[in-house]
């Protein structure tokens, strides 16, 4: 059987002289939990959830009617983005309102749904 070549890499061959203390490095622990903190956003139904929550604050019955999911499956999903402290929540008599946890959360949806809008202009 023949083998099959692959495209040549372009490679450096110049030996560079790096103050590895001016480079702002991720350092191995919070790389980590960053990739955790985006695999357990990769969920098409947390972002939904997210994308309710950046408009208002709402119960788990009312966000289960808004997204057509049980209200057992957004409690499911509210106790990950929770623990993930992406929402927050506000006992109000007996029920509990959800809500983004800051603007922080508020920040990375609007930045992810601006980057997908680009893209799709660029298309």
């Amino acid at each position: 059987m023949p083998k099959i070549q692959s495209p040549t890499v372009p490679t450096c061959e110049t030996v560079h002289a790096l103050e590895s203390n001016r480079i702002n490095q991720l350092d191995q622990e919070k790389a980590q939990r960053m990739a955790e903190f985006f695999r357990l956003l990769g969920d098409a139904n947390r972002l939904r959830i997210l994308s309710v929550l950046a408009k208002q604050k709402l119960c788990v019955c009312d966000l289960a009617a808004i997204l057509e999911m049980s209200e057992s499956a957004v409690s499911h999903q509210l106790r990950t983005l929770r623990s993930l402290r992406l929402v927050s929540y506000q006992k109000q008599g007996r029920k509990v309102y959800y809500d983004l946890q800051d603007h922080h959360v508020l920040d990375l949806y609007n930045s992810v749904v601006e980057h997908l809008d680009e893209s799709e202009t660029e298309e």
